[in-house]
């Protein structure tokens, strides 16, 4: 999961009370109100201390907090705005402290849709507590050293489904209520506590093991259901039994939610992911939820079960899931897409040294190398002490530190248990050496023949064509895995059209969705001879593939434009709507093109850039939209301006940016001008900002 590392003095100020009082469980009773984007109820905490101590602290971000009694007696507290501090009624031994809370959180809990319509559609309630803190809508804990066993009772309106860590008990009719009983029976970090609430439909399966695994969706997604999940009980047998130690939850949900601000999140049983990777059969082929599927359920593992004690060692967390996941992927694809995955990074990983000079055992690291960088020094232990040692070591650091803290000496030291690896060595030139050891790396990847195959036919770069071409047919018509033959077609792709004919067409014979996406992609002119060759592509399983070959296509036979806008015209793509706004854009563009119809369509297309829809469809349609033919829309450029209030940074980012690049020509500038007496306050503060700063 990327997320903004852990500030050193919430980490210090906590080590000072961890050690002293151990907080054990939660009981924790909330109402939420999506209208009003506010969270109310009552918390009960049960805790030891272990050690004299003046204060107790418990953290709460901007929260009103009342009603506060420790042992059942009302006691004196402070509220800094930051943390609820205890001072007197508790005793050595083992205490509770129970209170009532208001919160409105501006970040950790989202609030997305219009909840005031009476209909569904995509309102969802969701958090995201690593790197924003829970502690905004949950009175818990910032460190992540301070372990507890929460449970949550949630009341919301019943049209929805609620969702949260462990075992749902009960669900209570509660008026125009429900309440939701959530338990769980063991210890975790506060940041993955979690809340999703959405028009949800799932099915459950049973692992191996007979863990359930919920598999959830939106009502309107269910015919994706299918191309989303695939997999996933292949994953959770193969990584339970690669990992060699029982998956240590007694349910695992995965739940897609819009507009979600990275990829997952490895809540505790709950895993939280976008709704990007809800594809259908093409769209898995485009970008599909197998990675980081794995990924998220190996952090049950590393992160929940064991988490790092600080941001030093976050590779602990990062690093394992990213390399179980590479592992859990080789099972499903083979061998050669596991290589290529490790070679793709190791370029990656070169490169970045050559300007990223923060070793791994940094908390300032980039998340590329907790991830990668992470990944790749546990493929080199593995790979050097064997599978079944490294499997030992692993199960013996998770069972040690099962539920509590961890750092890279913990790991280590199991590793130096089961086998003679240099760990000393290995520290130092792989954690705390900003260098990517290529060499090591290299010889690693050689023991895959695809791999030394792909080395030789990068080396044929240095040749001139005429010698290489028999080797490139021979390779193009063998079972050679993909990017042999993408390479082939990256080295041809500024030859004459004559000269490389005959690779092209046998690459197009392969019926290979990457190879023919390649062929897509490196042919900027289509020669007439090669037309009818290239049409076929538009029929490909994959909405990038034809998505570049509407364009190049419309491109090159202008007067068959129409015909291929009339083929495309139903097509929709992946959850962006890449590829709709691409055909909305042509029509726009096309010189033929019906006049009332391409009105349809741009009106269409401005609906795209509303609050309607998720930030990747606004954000398509936004680019789109003033590429078109049509004069300034005022209706796009108000929305472009909501997007700058927008909670997920990205999009926001992009909203102000093209904000800017607008700003710099006269007309949109007394356009956004015109627009401030329509907006909200906030908007108003974002755009004066923005017209404000110096061209």
């Amino acid at each position: 999961m990327r997320h903004l590392l852990f500030l050193l003095f919430t980490v210090f100020t906590f080590a000072q009370q961890t050690p002293k009082v151990d907080f054990k469980t939660a009981f924790g009773n909330i109402s939420i109100n999506p209208i009003e984007k506010k969270v109310a109820g009552s918390v009960r905490y049960v805790f030891e201390v272990k050690q004299a101590i003046d204060t107790i602290k418990i953290d709460a971000q901007k929260m009103v907090v009342t009603n506060v009694k420790i042992n059942n007696k009302t006691v004196k507290f402070a509220n800094t705005g930051k943390t609820i501090n205890f001072f007197e009624g508790f005793k050595t031994g083992n205490n509770s402290v129970s209170f009532s809370y208001e919160a409105t959180p501006k970040q950790t809990m989202y609030f997305n849709g219009d909840f005031s319509s009476n209909s569904i559609s995509n309102q969802q309630v969701w958090t995201q507590g690593q790197g924003k803190y829970t502690s905004h809508w949950f009175p818990s804990f910032d460190d992540v050293n301070e372990k507890v066993i929460f449970n949550l009772n949630i009341s919301f309106d019943k049209k929805y489904q609620v969702l949260s860590n462990g075992v749902l008990l009960n669900e209570f009719p509660n008026r125009n209520e429900m309440i939701w009983e959530y338990q769980m029976q063991k210890p975790m970090s506060s940041y993955l506590l979690a809340v999703a609430i959405g028009d949800f439909r799932h099915k459950v399966i049973a692992s191996k093991s007979g863990i359930p695994l919920q598999l959830f969706i939106q009502a309107k997604d269910t015919a994706k259901f299918e191309a989303t999940y695939r997999y996933s009980k292949q994953i959770f047998d193969y990584l339970e039994k690669e990992i060699g130690v029982r998956y240590p939850w007694k349910i695992y949900k995965q739940i897609p939610v819009e507009d979600f601000l990275y990829a997952g999140m490895e809540n505790t049983s709950a895993t939280i992911f976008a709704q990007d990777f809800v594809v259908d059969d093409i769209g898995f082929n485009d970008r599909n939820y197998v990675n980081v599927n794995a990924h998220e359920l190996a952090h049950q593992w590393f992160g929940d079960l064991v988490t790092a004690k600080s941001g030093k060692h976050h590779w602990l967390q990062e690093g394992f899931a990213t390399y179980y996941a590479l592992l859990a992927e080789r099972q499903i694809f083979g061998d050669d897409y596991f290589y290529h995955q490790l070679y793709r990074s190791s370029l990656q990983l070169r490169n970045a040294a050559k300007t990223d000079t923060i070793p791994v055992m940094n908390e300032k690291a980039s998340s590329f190398s907790f991830y990668q960088k992470g990944a790749w020094a546990l493929h080199l232990i593995r790979e050097t002490i064997g599978p079944k040692l490294f499997q030992k070591a692993v199960g013996n650091y998770l069972k040690k530190y099962q539920y509590k803290n961890a750092e890279t000496d913990d790991f280590l030291t199991e590793i130096r248990k089961v086998s003679d690896f240099d760990t000393a060595r290995f520290k130092k030139v792989w954690l705390e050496d900003y260098h990517f050891q290529s060499d090591e790396a290299n010889t690693l990847l050689k023991k895959n023949k695809f791999i030394q195959t792909l080395f030789e036919t990068q080396k044929m770069r240095l040749k001139p064509f005429a010698e290489n071409k028999e080797r490139f047919k021979e390779l193009l018509q063998s079972n050679v895995f993909y990017p042999v033959k993408t390479e082939i077609l990256y080295q041809i792709k500024d030859l004459s059209f004559e000269d490389k004919k005959e690779l092209l067409l046998l690459a197009l014979q392969t019926n290979d969705v990457k190879v023919r996406q390649s062929v897509a992609e490196f042919t900027d002119e289509i020669p007439l001879e090669f037309k009818a060759d290239y049409e076929t592509l538009l029929d490909d399983a994959s909405y990038d593939t034809k998505e570049i070959a509407l364009i190049r296509l419309c491109n090159s036979f202008p007067d068959n434009e129409l015909n291929y806008l009339e083929k495309a015209k139903n097509w929709m793509g992946n959850n962006d709507l890449g590829l709709r706004t691409t055909f909305l854009l042509l029509t726009q563009k096309a010189k033929d093109f019906d006049e009332k119809q391409k009105e349809k369509y741009f009106e269409e297309l401005v609906d795209y850039t509303s609050p309607k829809y998720e930030s990747s469809i606004r954000q398509s349609a936004i680019s789109v939209a003033l590429q078109s033919n049509q004069p300034i829309d005022i209706e796009v450029l108000k929305n472009i301006v909501k997007g700058t209030t927008h909670f997920k940074w990205q999009f926001s980012k992009f909203s102000r940016e093209y904000i800017r690049q607008l700003l710099l020509q006269d007309d949109y500038r007394s356009s956004f001008q015109s627009l401030i007496p329509q907006l909200n306050e906030k908007e108003k503060a974002q755009l004066q900002r923005l017209l404000d700063e110096k061209k």
